[in-house]
């Protein structure tokens, strides 16, 4: 942190009575005045700036008096305000007033608004570090209790002029406007207000539960925006063609038309007239893409989270080799909309096999073409909004230079399997963009000094206008007077030019000389030099006669950039024409930029992905063989050992996976749904070869996420998104469960687990992964063909017994040395290993013998109930779901329980007297016990004597 910038309000008390003054707003608002080349916040919002930039409440200051007349403030440098802004709009999901008084004297007006879905004020604040541009969104539903729930939205991006809407039904879950929030990757949602405390809307609540699990921050508006009573004349004014806003079919949607009035006011569209008859407005279908809930999003680590320390943690990192920004925003929305149409996923993965067989077209793309091109829609942005200067007129003249290039190397491809397919993605297009674009650069060469722009000065050629060839000629006698008179300089004082002496333009004192500190002593005393500063990096000193050059340099220069001024408002008008253009071509290469990285990931892997077979919806099988997950074979020092998968329909649809702890189920379940998900966005996959069914959503419910400040126990979460995986899956979904039911008792969480799955098998018929500890769950196989039972495996060295509880002193001798292979075989396995675990993290000695005592117990308990032959080997174990009964029958029972209790009877007679010790009395009873043949005899008392 540098200094931070005194506290001086010129009229304290009138700025504290203004700031109280203010209507008040939520707690998501921050003002910020801005006052200069400084910025303030005051009263809660300082404490809350203190805390989250500073990280201390120390640099809060008092304007006025120290009672609670005063305004608790703090300030910050331009430098800190803009790191405070990328947080609170990026992280913290806040909303930003800047405010600012233009001419001094206290009339504040708020300058500019920001919200996490609307950042268009604050581009400039904030830097290029937007990755994707945030996409905001209005919702409005309809909830009656005889229909099925309506949910309409719009949405828009504000990098790009359109509007999206869409309506759909939906399920009491709103599964399908979290697959919506997920594929358009928001940033913002806008919902309306309650209406009164008395009648709370518990759709709204579900609404805003969905849209806080998936990160996104909310804005309430008033209902009254939502209305749609000014919606046609409002669209009339912002499309492209007039006539078409009451004729399009969209305008039927009331509920999408209510959302679109309330996002046109919220964003203020309306205000800025250079959006009229620009937009577009087009209907978004959530069926194109494959649908994907929260969970999922999180179980296959799409997107880069908070805590990811390497790059490669996320499946955004791993693909990301893109050159440009436009690319990586377009490779993020294609993660999270995976395609669902066959011919579409075969030209990405044409594409794709094109540059990862060429080595040299894809290195030639990426370091020479990609490489250069700066983020063409902020350009074409920045022309749009009237915001562009010379600068971004080259900038632009600096892409379309480039195009040729491109064309020629694309050109240069000879293989006729690839050849059409290029042509028809990037040569036909790029040559047509780069034909109409050809003006532009006509223009920019014959206008721009291009010489010019090595020394980073955007100006306009000097030949181009009479006007500004005399005052041209001007200046450049001016430099050579300049440099004449530091020349002279330079061997009066005897210093060697450029080396000790400069001729510098300094941006306080324009053109002066400089001296190294060292060499500085040589100008005191001489009356003909003038010093103007001393600085880190020397002295700062002029001349009489450099001084009159100077001003004259200053006044020539000033008149200059007036008469260029009109030109280049000329040049930059010609140039915004062309912006539509400039976005075409962005599109063009940022579909290029994410192709060519997606080849480069499929090659520079630590073994090459292939690229996989895809079948036709509903069709076919998922066959992988030797499938890896891309993300942790990337991790240093990881030895991926590989499995295969095979899902087919009526034979293993449905798999159940057991196996010791961190024997690497989890890995195998996501590895199986992150390569189906890369397959459908064309990229080749992790595999030695693969072919893959489409799959229409992939549904996720893994690890515990408890929301307790929302009120939701981990249990409760895990059953809201079991639920909302029962409700949105089809017969053509995947579904990924890693542990269900953990959260309760044992019997109630099998029950649920067995209940679903089976619900899962029978009812939905789609493709499931479930990894369990629930051992029992396997015996499902029985029953039906298409479950398949699988394990991994785990070597055990050292044997031990566990039959009876007097073996424990054996145990404490012989550990068992438990090696995990993380090899997924066939079968089921019957030990989770949970005690061993907690023996690798150095459980105290005590607690560990205890824990095996007890589990050794409970097992004799339920294996003497249920299962007369325990097979101990490790691999093979035929769940025996014989009922207990088949060992003794009813009467056996009846006789037993009427001869034990007669024993227990006569034996409470005998020790009544209370002489005998705990000892004897035990060995009293084993003696009654022994005596009696025809007890020892009845079978239901042999099932218990081990107890």
């Amino acid at each position: 942190m540098s200094s931070r910038p005194e506290l001086k309000v010129d009229d304290e008390h009138g700025f504290i009575r203004f700031f109280k003054s203010l209507p008040a707003v939520g707690d998501d608002v921050i003002r910020i005045f801005d006052r200069g080349d400084w910025y303030t916040a005051h009263g809660e919002n300082a404490n809350f700036i203190a805390r989250t930039v500073y990280k201390t409440t120390s640099v809060v200051r008092q304007l006025g008096r120290n009672d609670h007349t005063g305004l608790q403030s703090v300030t910050m440098t331009v430098t800190v305000f803009r790191q405070f802004l990328r947080e609170a709009l990026y992280k913290l999901g806040k909303r930003v007033e800047i405010w600012a008084s233009p001419n001094g004297r206290m009339n504040w007006k708020m300058a500019k608004q920001a919200s996490p879905g609307n950042l268009q004020d604050v581009e400039e604040d904030l830097g290029s570090l937007a990755d994707a541009a945030p996409v905001i969104l209005a919702v409005k539903i309809s909830a009656k209790a005889s229909e099925a729930r309506a949910v309409g939205v719009c949405f828009a991006d504000a990098s790009v002029r359109e509007l999206g809407v869409s309506e759909f039904l939906d399920n009491d879950l709103y599964s399908n406007f979290e697959a919506l929030l997920i594929q358009l990757g928001v940033k913002e949602c806008l919902i309306h207000m309650e209406k009164a405390d008395k009648e709370k809307d518990p759709e709204l609540a579900k609404l805003r539960q969905i849209i806080d699990n998936c990160g996104v921050a909310i804005s309430e508006r008033p209902v009254g925006d939502f209305g749609t009573k000014d919606i046609e004349q409002d669209l009339a004014r912002l499309l492209k063609d007039e006539r078409s806003a009451t004729m399009l079919p969209q305008t039927d949607l009331k509920l999408a038309m209510g959302s679109a009035a309330a996002l046109i006011k919220y964003l203020g569209v309306l205000h800025d007239p250079s959006n009229f008859g620009q937009y577009q407005l087009y209907q978004h279908d959530l069926a194109q893409f494959m649908k994907l809930d929260a969970a999922a999003l999180k179980a296959l680590n799409l997107m880069p989270g908070a805590r990811d320390g390497a790059k490669n943690m996320s499946l955004f990192g791993l693909l990301n080799h893109c050159k440009t920004p436009v690319g990586s925003r377009l490779l993020a929305q294609w993660l999270k909309q995976p395609l669902m149409d066959k011919t579409e996923i075969e030209k990405r993965q044409q594409l794709v096999e094109a540059f990862a067989n060429d080595t040299e077209l894809r290195q030639t793309m990426q370091e020479e073409h990609l490489r250069a091109i700066p983020d063409l829609y902020r350009l074409a942005k920045r022309f749009q909004r009237n915001k562009a200067n010379l600068e971004d007129v080259v900038r632009a003249y600096q892409v379309i230079i480039r195009l040729p290039g491109f064309l020629g190397t694309l050109e240069g491809v000879m293989d006729e399997a690839y050849r059409d397919p290029l042509d028809e993605a990037y040569t036909n297009k790029l040559r047509e963009l780069s034909d109409s674009l050809a003006k532009l650069q006509e223009m920019v060469e014959t206008t721009v000094d291009l010489d010019a722009l090595d020394n980073h000065e955007f100006i306009i050629k000097p030949d181009f206008d009479d006007s500004l060839r005399i005052i041209r000629r001007k200046l450049d006698r001016l430099r050579t007077d300049m440099d004449r008179e530091f020349a002279d300089a330079a061997s009066d004082l005897g210093q060697e030019k450029d080396k000790k002496i400069f001729l510098e333009n300094h941006k306080v004192h324009g053109w002066c000389m400089r001296l190294t500190r060292t060499e500085a002593g040589c100008i005191r005393n001489k009356s003909r030099y003038m010093e103007c500063s001393t600085q880190k990096n020397g002295v700062y000193f002029t001349t009489k006669t450099l001084q009159g050059h100077r001003r004259e340099f200053e006044q020539l220069s000033q008149n200059y950039n007036r008469t260029q001024s009109g030109l280049v408002n000329e040049v930059v008008g010609v140039a915004a024409s062309y912006s539509p253009v400039l976005e075409r071509l962005a599109g063009v290469l940022a579909h290029l930029d994410v192709i060519v990285s997606l080849a480069h990931c499929s090659v520079h892997a630590p073994i090459s992905y292939v690229r996989p077979t895809i079948h036709p919806r509903g069709q076919g099988q998922t066959v992988l063989m030797e499938a890896r997950h891309p993300c942790l074979e990337m991790q240093d020092d990881v030895q991926f050992i590989t499995n295969d998968v095979e899902l087919t329909r009526d034979k293993s649809s449905f798999l159940i996976i057991t196996g010791p702890n961190m024997g690497g189920k989890s890995t195998y379940i996501r590895q199986i749904g992150v390569i189906a998900l890369m397959a459908q966005i064309g990229c080749f996959v992790p595999c030695a070869s693969a072919e893959l069914t489409i799959f229409d959503s992939i549904l996720a419910r893994v690890g515990a996420s408890d929301s307790q400040l929302k009120g939701v126990s981990t249990f409760m979460a895990e059953m809201l998104e079991t639920a909302n995986i029962l409700k949105s899956a089809t017969a053509e979904s995947l579904i990924i469960i890693d542990e269900l039911g953990r959260g309760t008792s044992t019997y109630d969480g099998f029950g649920l687990a067995w209940a679903i799955s089976e619900h899962i098998v029978k009812e939905i018929g789609c493709f499931a992964l479930f990894a369990t500890h629930f051992h029992e769950l396997t015996a499902l196989a029985d029953s039906y063909p298409q479950v398949r039972n699988l394990h991994v495996t785990a070597h055990i060295s050292g044997t031990t017994t566990t039959t009876t509880t007097t073996t424990t002193n054996k145990d404490r001798d012989e550990k068992r040395e438990v090696t995990l292979l993380y090899k997924v075989e066939p079968g089921v396995c019957d030990q989770s290993f949970g005690i061993h675990v907690a023996e690798l993290v150095r459980f105290p000695d005590k607690v560990v013998r205890m824990a095996k005592r007890k589990a050794d117990e409970l097992e004799d308990f339920t294996t003497a109930h249920h299962h007369p032959t325990t097979n101990n080997s490790n691999n093979s174990k035929q769940t025996d779901a014989e009922p207990a009964t088949a060992e003794y029958s009813k009467r056996d029972v009846e006789e037993g329980s009427a001869l034990l209790k007669g024993v227990l009877v006569r034996w409470k007679d005998e020790v009544r007297g209370g002489a005998m010790s705990k000892a004897d009395m035990v060995a009293r009873l084993r003696d009654m016990v022994g005596k009696e043949d025809k007890l020892l005899a009845n079978p239901f008392f042999q099932s218990i004597k081990t107890l």
